[in-house]
């Protein structure tokens, strides 16, 4: 690739754009739940041992009821993540991770739509946008919301 002027603007302005989205409140507040969360050991704790019966839960799914330790992985599962999500610092984190993301969803359709009308730009929440934004996302109605899908 030969690198021209308006590859040099376009780099300028995608850094310009790394740094506002760097610089904003849900970014903010996303690193501050993150740095919550994964400074306090208990939680670190509880979330690789959430993530070890993670796994063992994929082993259970391969068999499915028929695993010797199929209903005893799926309480400890239920379990271990009803007490993570009621901790107010992970609750926190999730949210900020929304914000982060409906964020990111914004400008994405932004530059998108800066190239052109067309331009099918995936998102992560079905409703943000306008209805067209978010065909090819999986709207699972079979084309009802006249995506093509």
């Amino acid at each position: 690739m030969i690198m021209t002027n308006e590859w040099v603007t376009i780099m300028d302005h995608s850094d310009d754009l790394c740094k506002m989205v760097l610089s904003s409140e849900q970014f903010n507040q996303y690193f501050l739940a993150h740095s919550a969360v994964y400074t306090n050991s208990n939680l670190v704790s509880e979330i690789n041992r959430f993530s070890k019966l993670k796994d063992q839960y994929e082993e259970v799914q391969r068999f499915g009821k028929y695993h010797p330790d199929y209903s005893v992985v799926m309480k400890d599962i239920r379990v271990t993540k009803r007490n993570l999500d009621m901790v107010d610092e992970i609750a926190e984190l999730k949210v900020a991770e929304n914000d982060l993301q409906d964020l990111l969803d914004e400008v994405s359709l932004l530059v998108g739509k800066s190239v052109s009308e067309g331009v099918k730009v995936p998102v992560s929440n079905p409703f943000f946008g306008s209805s067209d934004s978010s065909c090819g996302t999986g709207c699972g109605t079979g084309g009802s919301c006249s995506c093509s899908a």
